[in-house]
């Protein structure tokens, strides 16, 4: 059996979902101008699977069904398979250099640490997750998630913003649950298959049980409505002026569910707001998620060292001594989160037969790295200087003979000529500056949630025993009748 293609994938795309951008409904997000490219990049990740040289590092076979299917479903029960599933993801990573950070393997690490606590749910929700995980798997799903409320009035919980702006349940009955209201931020809604929709935030017993919800659906299920943010692509005129932006923009979208209704065996949780906190923490869930998001991180920053270095011999300044001082920094932080994508797999543990990577070096990390990504970006113009802005206004430039002789004369490198000048600083502003670019430094600075949140999460799973052991240990050591203040008495 062959595994899912690009092409397998780009056809369950086109599946009637109630998709909106600038007014209108997309007939075909394979072939808007929005979107296109970024749904043709994503679909790509599903082509590197069927690569024959690739295969046995990124598909492993459904126990099921025999099918090859991507490893990021894979369930470790070693340290050796938890580090191969790692190489698998980076691969895929790599081929848009951690810019899609919902990509396919997120949610489903998501779903697949689920499975791995599937002890924590009840038996009639554990059925049902078992069996979904088991169809995404199969059949290859790209599943994204809206596990967010709406911003409004932030000084009150679910239950006290308006009627009907977050999701929340209204009805159920023997078939399902009927659910209305708000969710973001479904990245990549545009290029997946179905969505996991639920609440990370906290919730309060007693008043905020139609909220704790838990649910997978397809994009195009009757009554959800997505609406799309503006998108980059669409702003971006050519590949040459925006390679970043024209190819890997995976968009971010408002979900608005009008009445949707859920069967059961698409419900995980509903109602227990205890339950919908333990999915994710009472599981290995929330840590197998998110070290996906730093293995993702890891490969971005080191494309982004990658730049600093380019922008240094693009500048002439390589052999300069504090430039070399900045590069040697900037390689130690990208370093610094290479050496903890490790340190997690080295220390990690059992969670009963399956092996996960270790929860505070996790934590640790993402506190870390929410304070570096703006450091690099920072580190990034401070190499550049004014060269990432004295460009062309747009390829169309190149076109006029005058104006590409004076492009010849006024973009000189002593490393390359003025296309690849042009041509490279191009891309290093759309991963720095551009809109695109700005973008992903809100994302990265708030996809773990607000910098207290990691900040807690790191708090909470700390060894401070251990750590505090060893202070009272000191402490219990000496007195008010200790040696030295007997030798002074006497």
């Amino acid at each position: 059996m062959s595994p899912k293609t690009g092409r397998d994938h780009l056809e369950s795309l086109r599946d009637g979902r109630a998709l909106f951008y600038r007014g209108e409904r997309v007939a075909d997000v394979t072939t808007h101008p929005a979107f296109r490219q970024a749904v043709a990049t994503a679909a790509g990740l599903f082509d590197l699977n069927a690569d024959p040289a690739l295969r046995d590092l990124l598909t492993f076979s459904s126990p099921e069904t025999g099918r090859p299917v991507s490893r990021m479903w894979e369930l470790p029960e070693s340290r050796d398979a938890l580090v191969h599933r790692r190489e698998a993801l980076e691969r895929w990573a790599e081929s848009h250099c951690g810019f899609l950070g919902r990509s396919p393997d997120h949610v489903a690490s998501c779903i697949s640490g689920m499975v791995m606590g599937i002890e924590a749910f009840d038996d009639r929700a554990a059925g049902a997750l078992r069996d979904y995980y088991r169809h995404a798997r199969d059949n290859d799903l790209y599943l994204t998630y809206a596990i967010i409320n709406p911003q409004a009035d932030r000084g009150q919980g679910a239950a006290g913003q308006a009627e009907d702006l977050v999701l929340r349940l209204v009805d159920q009955d023997a078939a399902g649950i009927t659910v209305r209201g708000a969710k973001m931020l479904a990245t990549s809604a545009i290029m997946a298959n179905e969505v996991f929709v639920s609440c990370i935030q906290p919730l309060q017993a007693g008043a905020d049980e139609p909220f704790a919800l838990s649910f997978v659906i397809p994009m195009n299920q009757p009554g959800l409505k997505i609406l799309s943010r503006k998108s980059y692509e669409a702003e971006a005129p050519s590949t040459f002026d925006n390679p970043l932006a024209s190819r890997f923009d995976e968009n971010d979208a408002v979900l608005w569910f009008e009445d949707v209704r859920v069967p059961w065996d698409r419900v995980f949780v509903a109602g227990d707001t205890g339950m919908c906190a333990r999915q994710f923490h009472a599981t290995p869930a929330h840590v197998y998620q998110n070290y996906q998001s730093q293995v993702r991180l890891m490969v971005k920053l080191r494309f982004l060292a990658g730049l600093g270095r380019r922008i240094a011999e693009v500048n002439g300044t390589l052999g300069f001594p504090q430039v070399r001082e900045t590069l040697g920094q900037l390689a130690a932080e990208v370093a610094m989160v290479e050496g903890m994508v490790a340190g997690m797999e080295a220390k990690g543990s059992f969670h009963g037969r399956y092996f996960i990577p270790d929860r505070h070096l996790l934590y640790a990390a993402q506190v870390l790295t929410q304070q570096l990504y703006g450091k690099v970006i920072g580190t990034l113009r401070e190499l550049s200087g004014g060269g990432m802005i004295m460009l062309p206004s747009g390829i169309e430039d190149f076109a006029d003979p005058e104006l590409r002789a004076i492009i010849g004369r006024t973009q000189r490198s002593p490393a390359v000529g003025p296309e690849e000048r042009v041509k490279f600083f191009r891309l290093a502003w759309d991963a720095v500056g551009s809109e695109f670019a700005s973008r992903h430094a809100q994302y990265e600075l708030f996809y773990a949630g607000a910098p207290f949140v990691p900040k807690g999460h790191s708090f909470r799973s700390y060894d401070w025993a251990r750590a505090t052991g060893m202070v009272d240990g000191v402490l219990s050591g000496y007195g008010l009748d200790g040696p030295a203040l007997k030798a002074a008495a006497e």
